[in-house]
């Protein structure tokens, strides 16, 4: 469940020489190659031709408080820079930009079947998969939680976008059955869960407790009290690879939070905290390689 880093923190500080004399200006987020963390499950399975990766904010030209490697359309970002950050996650997945595929997360239980690249507008669903070589599929969170499968036998890859709705509602097991539908087998998929928020720092009300209770006595397990009479502290990726393996696939998660590593995720709790307009978005890519 630990996954294989190939991030160097420290490669966020410092500035590099510029040859107009921009040195201080000019932060090592905008030269840095981006350079994902990855699960040692899913490598195992770099040999079938599958290749994956969950970015983070490093990398990137975005600024201000998207500073580093926003990739999300959806926020009030420069739009030549989130371009430039999805072509540099493409190039990094060794596909063209036009072959990185995200839908319009919706907070849904919806999983799509991805044949080619979407014409505008995009799908609304919060899930994909496909069999076609050489398409990248890519989730965006900030918080939730990004899922990546893959059926290294069948050659069918997906990816879920799974906060407290997605998981609660069902996408997790849509993106498997969708799978399955195109010859994947359950018992054979590695799913991956990659950076999202830790129980430590998800305080929800009583409200969500009351909902996940509803559906299931037994998710008590998943809330501990929180200091704010009332409130709880929600472990949202115990409750995801909980509901992976419980669906019958090998489930593992990286173990990263969003909200406490401010120099690797965007976090959409932590910009709530500090009333911060508006936050960027990281995204996990899964594609099979053409051969």
């Amino acid at each position: 469940m630990v996954p294989l880093a190939r991030h160097h923190p420290a490669a966020n500080h410092g500035a590099v020489t510029g040859a107009a004399g921009k040195d201080n200006k000019r932060s090592m987020l905008e030269t840095v190659r981006p350079e994902p963390l990855r699960s040692s499950e899913l490598d195992a399975l770099a040999g079938a031709g599958i290749a994956h990766g969950f970015f983070t904010r490093v990398g990137g030209v975005s600024e201000g408080i998207y500073r580093g490697l926003n990739t999300g359309p959806g926020s009030d970002d420069r739009a030549d820079h989130v371009a430039e950050n999805r072509r540099r996650v493409a190039a990094s997945m060794r596909v063209p930009v036009d072959k990185l595929v995200t839908v319009h997360q919706v907070h849904s239980p919806d999983a799509v079947t991805v044949t080619a690249p979407f014409a505008p507008p995009r799908p609304k669903a919060d899930a994909m998969v496909t069999d076609r070589p050489g398409l990248a599929l890519g989730v965006l969170a900030a918080d939730c939680g990004p899922i990546l499968y893959a059926d290294a036998e069948a050659r069918v890859i997906g990816a879920a976008h799974a906060g407290w709705q997605g998981a609660l509602n069902g996408v997790l097991e849509s993106t498997i059955d969708a799978m399955e539908k195109l010859g994947a087998r359950r018992d054979r998929i590695v799913a991956a869960l990659g950076p999202s928020i830790s129980g430590a720092n998800y305080e929800v009300g009583p409200e969500y407790v009351d909902r996940f209770l509803a559906a299931d006595a037994r998710n008590d397990g998943y809330f501990v009290p929180a200091t704010k009479a009332g409130h709880a502290m929600f472990d949202l990726p115990r409750y995801t690879v909980d509901r992976l393996v419980a669906a019958g696939v090998r489930a593992s998660s990286l173990g990263r939070c969003t909200y406490a590593e401010e120099d690797l995720f965007y976090s959409n709790r932590r910009r709530n905290h500090r009333g911060e307009p508006d936050y960027g978005r990281q995204i996990s890519v899964i594609v099979l390689e053409d051969r």
